[in-house]
């Protein structure tokens, strides 16, 4: 009998679109009102999405985190690009209420900043937790005819 058990592809997602989720309600929720019950609001939702990025850095491999890392520092720098071109200009160009792109692109923005660095952070403590330094052959994926006691 095996001793892992394989659950259907796709079911990992769910953390990381929680998380996701998490930092953008955040984000928005503390970009736009200063008030003081709204910030402690903002931090407690941010807070669930770090538990549900953690709980998605732990059941995945450290290919696939340090892929979702990099695919999530993409997609923040792709985000910054809008962010230099000025959220009032994005919200004149694209179709639709201006404000209702202001806040697409904040919470987008601030959704994929958090995640992007949770993640990071979380495989970089998978990293210095692995009992054995890493190797380049191993890394590259090339093995050696030698066996290493």
């Amino acid at each position: 009998m095996p001793d892992v058990t394989s659950t259907p592809r796709g079911t990992d997602r769910f953390r990381l679109a929680a998380a996701l989720a998490c930092f953008a309600v955040a984000g928005v929720a503390n970009a736009t009102v200063d008030g003081l019950g709204l910030t402690l609001t903002a931090t407690t939702v941010a807070v669930i999405g770090v538990y549900a990025l953690a709980r998605h850095a732990g059941s995945v491999s450290r290919r696939a985190l340090a892929r979702t890392a990099l695919a999530l520092w993409l997609a923040f720098l792709t985000t910054a690009v809008g962010h230099a071109a000025g959220l009032e200009t994005l919200g004149t160009v694209a179709p639709g209420p201006a404000a209702a792109t202001v806040i697409a692109v904040t919470a987008v923005t601030w959704a994929t900043l958090l995640a992007a660095t949770g993640t990071t952070l979380f495989l970089g403590l998978r990293e210095y937790g692995s009992p054995a330094p890493a190797d380049d052959a191993v890394l590259e994926g090339e093995t050696s005819d030698y066996s290493s006691p």
